[in-house]
C-alpha cells in the first residue's frame, strides 16, 4: 500500500550538506557540458544532420550546454505513427501498472535531484533554490499523477438501477502532443507528459527551443524508468514546422501547451479546425501566462508584504507566468511600502548562479533580453524609475538584468498590461481597496493574485470579486504546490487547468457509461 502524498522537501542550501552536494553536482555536469543528443522514436535514437538546436548557458552565452537534433517534418510524420501503434498496447495496460512506472522515474530522480537541479542551473540559469525546487516538483507531479491514476482506474459505480448493472470508466484519448516552456523545462515538461502517458495516452514530446537538453536527460529517466518504447517520443525542433505539424496533424488527439499568449491563441484556432481524416474535436489544454498583481491594503503587514513581493517579482528573475509584475497599494501605505520593497530589492544578488550566493541569474536568451530592455525603455516614460533601469554593475557576459521598479504607474499604462516576463515591477497606486481590486482584475489575464489584509471583509471580497484562478492571502503570488495548489488561470491565461489537482488527469480522459441488462 503507498503511503499518502506528500510534497517533496526542500533543503537550505546555507547548510553544508546540501550545498556541497550541489556543488559537487554543478562540477561533474559542467564535465558533460557540450555533447550531442538525438532525437528518440520508438526507443530508436536519430541523429537527423549537422543541424543542431544549440543551446547555451545565458549566463555565460559561449558556453554550449548541448546540442539537440533538430526534427524535420517527416520525422514528425514518423513519430506520430510510432505513437499511434505504441497507444494500441498501451492504453490497455491496467492504470495500476502505468502509475507504478511513474513511481519508479519518481524514485529515480529524487536520487539525481541534484544532478537535475545543476543541469537546470546551466541551461536556464536557475539559481539553486530555483533549480531544486523545479526539480522537487517535478517529484511530486510523477508522485501526485500516480495516486490519482489509481484512484481514477477501473469503474466507478453509478446510482443503482433495478436489473442492470450500470458503471463509468475513463479512457484514454490517444496520441497527444506536449509542448513546454523554457521557464519550467523540467517540472512543466514533466507535469504535463507523465499525466498524459499515465492516463494511457501515447506523447510527442517538443520542448522549447531554449531548454532542449534537460528533457533529453528527462528522456533518458524514462527509459531508465523502462517506460515502453513509442510511449514518449522525444522531438526537438522549431514550432513553426514541427508545432505546426503536430497541432493540426489529423492523429494527434490532444495538445497540451505551456508557453505564451500569442502562441497559444494559434494552437486553440489551429486545434479547432477539422482536418481530412480527423473523427474527432482535438482536446486543447493551454495554460499561457499572466499579469499578476499583489495588492496591499492600508492596515497589511508592510514587512511582509514586502518580502512577499520581492520574492514573487524577481525570484526566478522574474520569468514565472504567476510572478508578481504589479504591485497595487493602497495609498495609505504605498510611500511606506514602496521604500522597503525598494530596499529589500537593492540587496538582491545578480550573477552567475553557479555561485550560490547569487539569487538571480541571467534572462533566458538575446532575445528576451532585448525585449526587457524595451519595456523598461516604455517603462521610463509611464513612471519613475526608483531602482535598476538596465544591466547591473561589474557583467561582462551573459543576459544579466537588474531587478527594476517603477513607480507611479498608472493601471491602463502598457508596462501594466502586458506581459513582460522579466525582472519589471510597475507599482499602482490604489485610492481605496475597491479601486485596489478595480485595478487588480483590469488587464486580460487571470492567473494568480494575492491580498496582503488585515481586514477580514476585504480578504472575504477578493475571494469572491478577485477574478484569478490562483489566489493567496497574506503570501506571495509564486510557489503553487502540486495536490495543495491546483494551479491555472482564467482569461487570456488560458483553460483553468489545475495543474498538480485531483481535475488534471481527466483533461486526458474519456468517460464511457457502460450498461448490462442482467
Amino acid at each position: 500500500m503507498l503511503t499518502p502524498f506528500t510534497n517533496e522537501p526542500y533543503v537550505d542550501f546555507r547548510q553544508t550538506e546540501p550545498r556541497s552536494r550541489m556543488e559537487a553536482a554543478l562540477q561533474a555536469v559542467g564535465s558533460e557540458l557540450g555533447h550531442s543528443y538525438p532525437l528518440v522514436i520508438g526507443g530508436e535514437r536519430i541523429f537527423t544532420t549537422d543541424d543542431y538546436i544549440v543551446s547555451r548557458n545565458p549566463a555565460r552565452p559561449s558556453q554550449i550546454v548541448g546540442q539537440a537534433a533538430r526534427a524535420t517534418t517527416e520525422l514528425t510524420e514518423h513519430a506520430i505513427a510510432v505513437a499511434g501503434e505504441a497507444f494500441t498496447s498501451w492504453r490497455r495496460v491496467p492504470g495500476e501498472v502505468r502509475a507504478r512506472y511513474l513511481l519508479k522515474a519518481a524514485a529515480i530522480l529524487r536520487r539525481r535531484i541534484y544532478e537535475f537541479s545543476a543541469w537546470l542551473v546551466y541551461e536556464v540559469s536557475k539559481s539553486w533554490a530555483e533549480a531544486y525546487a523545479d526539480t522537487a516538483e517535478a517529484i511530486d507531479f510523477m508522485e501526485f499523477y500516480a495516486r490519482e491514476m489509481m484512484r481514477l482506474d477501473g469503474a466507478h459505480p453509478t446510482v443503482p438501477y433495478p436489473g442492470e448493472e450500470n458503471e463509468v470508466r475513463y479512457i484514454p484519448l490517444g496520441v497527444g502532443a506536449v509542448i513546454s516552456p523554457w521557464n519550467f523545462p523540467l517540472a512543466i515538461l514533466c507535469g504535463m507528459t507523465t499525466a498524459a502517458a499515465v492516463t494511457g495516452n501515447t506523447v510527442i514530446m517538443k520542448p522549447a527551443g531554449q531548454s532542449p537538453i534537460i528533457a533529453a536527460k528527462f528522456m533518458e529517466l524514462l527509459e531508465e524508468a523502462s517506460f515502453p518504447s513509442g510511449v514518449v517520443n522525444y522531438l526537438p525542433g522549431p514550432g513553426r514546422e514541427i508545432g505546426e505539424v503536430l497541432t493540426g496533424h489529423p492523429q494527434v488527439r490532444f495538445i497540451s501547451f505551456t508557453g505564451s499568449r500569442d502562441v497559444g491563441l494559434h494552437i486553440h484556432q489551429r486545434a479547432a479546425i477539422h482536418q481530412p481524416g480527423q473523427k474527432w474535436l482535438k482536446r486543447v489544454v493551454l495554460e499561457m501566462g499572466g499579469k499578476d498583481a499583489i495588492l496591499v491594503d492600508e492596515d497589511a503587514d508592510l514587512e511582509a508584504a514586502a518580502e512577499g513581493v520581492v520574492a514573487s517579482a524577481f525570484g526566478f528573475q522574474g520569468q514565472k507566468c504567476s510572478a508578481c509584475s504589479r504591485l497595487i497599494a493602497h495609498r495609505a501605505v504605498y510611500d511606506d511600502l514602496l521604500q522597503r520593497v525598494v530596499e529589500r530589492a537593492s540587496r538582491l544578488t545578480v550573477g552567475d548562479p553557479t555561485d550560490g550566493n547569487n539569487f538571480m541569474g541571467a534572462v533566458i536568451d538575446a532575445s528576451q533580453f532585448e525585449k526587457i530592455k524595451e519595456y523598461i525603455e516604455i517603462g521610463k516614460t509611464e513612471g519613475r524609475i526608483v531602482l535598476g533601469g538596465g544591466e547591473p554593475e561589474g557583467v561582462t557576459e551573459g543576459y544579466f538584468i537588474a531587478p527594476t521598479i517603477i513607480a507611479d504607474v498608472a493601471p491602463e499604462a502598457r508596462i501594466a498590461q502586458e506581459e513582460i516576463f522579466g525582472p519589471v515591477l510597475a507599482v499602482i497606486r490604489a485610492e481605496s481597496f475597491d479601486h485596489g481590486l478595480e485595478i487588480a482584475n483590469g488587464t486580460e489575464y487571470g492567473l494568480t493574485g494575492a491580498v496582503y489584509s488585515n481586514n477580514r471583509e476585504h480578504l472575504e471580497r477578493a475571494r469572491h470579486e478577485f477574478h484569478v484562478g490562483n489566489l493567496y492571502m497574506n503570501r506571495k503570488c509564486t510557489g503553487a504546490l502540486v495536490g495543495v495548489q491546483p494551479f491555472g488561470g482564467f482569461n487570456m491565461s488560458g483553460t483553468d487547468s489545475k495543474a498538480g489537482g485531483r481535475d488534471y488527469l481527466q483533461l486526458f480522459l474519456q468517460a464511457k457509461s457502460i450498461s448490462e441488462r442482467l
